[in-house]
């Protein structure tokens, strides 16, 4: 296949949930909560493409560098690629209905995991979600990092203990999901958490602990204090709040706050190796890609994601190059472009 025969594939399967728009910017699918779309006006899915788009890259010739190095080391080991697959649950509520949770997130992990990266999965209003995820994870030797909801605490440590037994790499709360609809609607509230609450939650396992959805300097602090591994800078896909600024936006001065003492991931409108390298040079330490990836398991099945994987790692490359950064630390703010 060809990643252009994995897209039209995979428009048909998403049933119309998702119309695999030529530029996945959320303008088709605004307010489309359950779907694929951003909350209300769709104006934060929005943001987060725009504010992307917005920022211009520094393009240098005059250097050595022509095979740069993409890896990074995350979780005790070496990654190939600063790039992670973004936990999306939900065939049967968001995505059109014509493929399982199952059919959906075995080629995103198994893709991730040939091309040694990790796959993160979820769970949802639908128990059941979450279990198949976690086969899928122990059938690929715990190649998989657990988010989950921001349930009552009690809900998450049981849960946590099923991620532990699956063998995950990581486990997490995406704290942002405290104000997704889709959850309400089928009667399992969720709720915002306070600092001691996050703190029993990281004590509650010896797994690294990531914290989704800070979209603050402020909370990135608290979350800093918490004992968090990691926290991803996230408006979780536009699809909790609407009219936050992206989160590009907000980026720079989140990580200034973290001053490398915990792991800063970010997502949010990413679809390229260009804009990872955008992202990167603002201060992540690697990225988090969502709707994509789905698109790559529907249309593609393992293929599919791995072609997208191959995609992104030589657009990266090729921006390395064009920047003149030999390795991941090599890429700063000076690649940014400012008037």
């Amino acid at each position: 296949m060809n990643y252009e025969e994995v897209l039209a594939s995979a428009r048909k399967k998403f049933n119309g949930s998702c119309r695999v728009c030529k530029v996945c910017d959320g303008y088709v699918c605004r307010g489309e909560v359950p779907g694929m779309g951003g909350k209300g006006t769709g104006n934060s899915f929005i943001e987060n493409v725009k504010a992307l788009d917005e920022i211009k890259i520094n393009m240098r010739t005059i250097h050595n560098v022509d095979s740069p190095d993409t890896s990074v080391e995350l979780f005790g080991e070496k990654l190939d690629i600063p790039i992670m697959a973004a936990p999306i649950t939900g065939t049967t509520l968001n995505m059109g209905g014509q493929v399982s949770e199952k059919e959906y997130i075995q080629p995103v992990i198994a893709g991730c995991k040939n091309k040694n990266t990790y796959a993160m999965v979820g769970d949802t209003a639908i128990p059941q979600f979450l279990m198949d995820n976690l086969e899928v994870i122990k059938d690929y030797d715990g190649r998989g990092i657990v988010f989950i909801k921001p349930w009552e605490n009690k809900n998450i440590i049981e849960k946590i203990k099923l991620a532990e037994k699956a063998g995950a790499k990581a486990v997490g709360v995406d704290i942002d999901a405290c104000g997704l609809i889709t959850l309400n609607i089928h009667g399992t509230p969720v709720k915002a958490k306070s600092i001691k609450e996050i703190e029993e939650l990281v004590k509650s396992t010896k797994l690294p602990f990531i914290l989704k959805g800070i979209m603050t300097p402020d909370e990135a602090k608290l979350a800093v204090e918490a004992g968090v591994y990691a926290i991803v800078v996230s408006n979780h896909g536009g699809r909790v709040q609407d009219h936050t600024p992206g989160t590009a936006s907000v980026l720079p001065d989140i990580a200034k706050a973290v001053n490398k003492k915990i792991k800063v991931f970010v997502d949010g409108g990413i679809r390229t190796g260009v804009d990872v390298l955008k992202m990167l040079a603002l201060g992540a330490d690697a990225c988090l890609i969502g709707r994509p990836f789905v698109t790559a398991s529907f249309g593609g099945e393992i293929e599919g994601v791995e072609l997208y994987l191959d995609k992104l790692k030589s657009e990266l490359e090729g921006s390395m190059i064009l920047t003149g950064c030999k390795n991941l630390d090599s890429i700063t703010e000076n690649i940014i472009y400012k008037k």
